[in-house]
């Protein structure tokens, strides 16, 4: 009877949790205002200090803090080698200055204002320089602006603040008031640990996991390869803290392992949604955690100290980007767009509460500044957003690379076709991301200097993550006729500015794909067939003159067959044109002409 009455708790909490974040997530989208809120919102709501619908937020805390885990995750396998150095000013210049300076000035701003002692002041200033990856990324992306120069440098930024949070937890341990656990190891083995368990996690990734994948991706069941990716992340956290050290440190350099990896957008794509579910549950939990009869006691003060860290982060973050040479119409977007605080502050202020630095009354305060912060970040987007139409829109409108190994163009299928069609796309100097399903295909290339990442190029989600939002083309160039309208019709909604090209079976394929607005298909043995077409005629002994004719008036009618043959859906139309015996060309003239020519020309030999 308790486990029927525990799992009808369950499944309550489950239909208010989701109920509720399906409804506060719509309101805030429709509001500009960002589904973060929206499950911070609603968490409080239905929370002990709300509605009290739910109780037990911290038991759902611990499970959600897997969503950080995932996410810390997806931000190592980020980490490709070539981003980095092309953005290793910006990512370890830009983005450790403005965590320092910006960390140290509201720092300075709590312990003046507020009577905290250095070390809370410390313990709250330093989450609080972090901004929103949840909610500007998003935002810089549906505007358009992530690959542009700006886009680029608040991305630097915000990974540099995701990186951030291992040195921040280890600072706020440093701090922490708590006595030592009695089975925790002295600090000095703690660091043997930590480098040992990550050169152990590198050579794991290596010689382990990428066999691993290797081997299922040649099963091609991928319900096995989101079972391995999700191992990969848990194995790694729970080896770090059966070390006693971060969870997320652990799920960080699994992504960092697998980021050269040909396997990595597939992972990144089934990874993806566990992240965005968790993720929300944390916010919710940490939403239900709020106090509110605390910050309705104190309403004023939430107000303008959040006001404060608005203003704080962007006048230095302002004053940092213009030393770092940033035109100041740039800069001043910059430092609005990073100004509020950022969910990783939820975690940090639980930190530094069970580190005795704050109590939990000042942790639902800084709590609740954060939420308030991230309330003026669309209003501030609004403001950026003006500025960077009136003064840098020819700088903004360079097409910049986005991280993701993206270029022009996405070829899909790397067989004896799609090899071609990628050739001829590198020799003019294309930047290029090939994607196939076949790992043999992976290892095989590999060996010629060409990077294939593995994935189903058919999936909108695959596409995504591999660039497709910034190609300029999509060509397919799968075998067979599996291809159809089923698949291709979302990635043409999905990525409108691309132009999809399609390597197709026969003419009825190209009649099955007629309808859609494709930018090109081509049959994938009609031009070699009609080259071999040419070989064959000069072997009969037709004159170079009637095979172009031949070829010319051979092309022509296919085409008007094929034309009609799509507007109809009927095989038929047009068979007439087709040539059969008893319908021929007439060469006979032309032949004549071509033996008197060639007998003039022995003659005058």
């Amino acid at each position: 009877m308790n486990e029927a009455h525990e799992t009808a708790f369950l499944l309550k909490d489950g239909v208010i949790l989701l109920g509720m974040a399906i409804v506060f997530v719509l309101l805030f989208r429709r509001l500009g205002l960002g589904a973060t809120l929206g499950y911070l919102v609603a968490g409080a709501l239905v929370g002990p200090h709300g509605l009290a619908l739910i109780g037990d937020a911290e038991a759902k805390l611990g499970i959600a803090e897997l969503g950080i885990v995932l996410l810390l995750f997806l931000v190592g396998l980020e980490l490709h080698p070539n981003r980095l150095w092309r953005l290793r000013r910006d990512i370890f210049g830009l983005g450790l200055v403005q965590v320092a300076l910006c960390g140290a000035a509201i720092s300075a701003v709590i312990f003046l204002t507020t009577g905290f002692s250095w070390a809370a002041a410390l313990a709250l200033g330093l989450p609080l320089a972090l901004s929103s990856t949840a909610q500007v990324l998003p935002m810089l992306q549906s505007a358009g602006r992530l690959n542009t120069p700006s886009g680029e440098r608040a991305f630097s930024v915000l990974l540099f603040q995701d990186l951030s949070i291992v040195p921040l937890i280890t600072i706020i341990a440093a701090l922490s008031r708590t006595p030592p656990a009695p089975d925790a190891p002295p600090g000095w083995l703690l660091g043997l640990y930590t480098v040992g368990a990550v050169i152990g996690l590198v050579l794991i990734g290596r010689f382990v996991m990428n066999p691993l994948f290797k081997v299922i991706g040649r099963l091609g069941e991928r319900e096995l390869f989101v079972a391995a990716g999700l191992f990969a992340v848990i194995a790694a956290a729970a080896l770090m803290e059966a070390l006693h050290l971060s969870a997320a440190l652990g799920a960080f350099i699994a992504g960092v392992m697998l980021a050269d990896s040909p396997y990595r957008h597939e992972l990144e794509a089934d990874v993806e949604p566990f992240r965005t579910i968790l993720l929300g549950l944390f916010f919710i939990a940490v939403g239900m955690l709020l106090d509110l009869h605390v910050i309705a006691e104190r309403p004023l003060f939430v107000i303008a100290m959040a006001l404060a860290v608005v203003a704080t982060k962007a006048v230095v973050m302002f004053g940092i980007a213009r030393v770092f040479g940033v035109a100041w119409r740039s800069a001043l977007a910059f430092a609005l767009l990073l100004s509020q605080g950022g969910e990783f502050a939820f975690v940090l202020f639980a930190q530094a509460q069970n580190a005795l630095l704050i109590a939990p009354e000042a942790a639902s305060l800084f709590s609740a500044i954060v939420t308030l912060s991230m309330v003026t970040t669309p209003i501030l987007m609004m403001v950026a957003q003006r500025f960077l139409n009136k003064g840098v829109k020819a700088e903004e409108d360079r097409p910049g690379p986005d991280g993701n190994q993206t270029g022009d163009a996405i070829v899909v299928g790397y067989g004896r076709f799609g090899q071609t069609v990628a050739q001829m796309l590198v020799a003019s100097g294309s930047q290029v991301t090939l994607i196939d399903n076949k790992a043999s295909q992976i290892e095989q290339s590999g060996k010629f200097g060409m990077k294939v990442h593995y994935g189903d190029g058919t999936r909108v989600d695959i596409l995504r993550l591999a660039g497709a939002a910034d190609a300029r083309a999509i060509i397919f160039c799968v075998d067979g006729n599996d291809l159809g309208k089923a698949q291709l019709q979302p990635i043409l909604n999905a990525f409108p500015k691309a132009a999809v090209l399609v390597r197709t079976f026969d003419r009825r394929h190209m009649m099955d794909l007629a309808r859609l607005d494709l930018n090109g298909m081509v049959r994938e043995l009609f031009e070699s067939a009609v080259l071999l077409g040419r070989h064959a005629l000069e072997a009969v002994g037709v004159s170079d003159r009637n095979i172009d004719k031949v070829e010319a008036e051979y092309r022509r009618r296919d085409g008007s067959r094929l034309e009609a043959q799509m507007e109809t859906g009927d095989l038929a139309a047009l068979r007439d044109q087709m040539f059969i015996p008893g319908r021929a060309l007439d060469l006979s003239e032309d032949e004549d002409e071509g033996e008197k020519g060639n007998g003039e020309a022995q003659r005058e030999g």
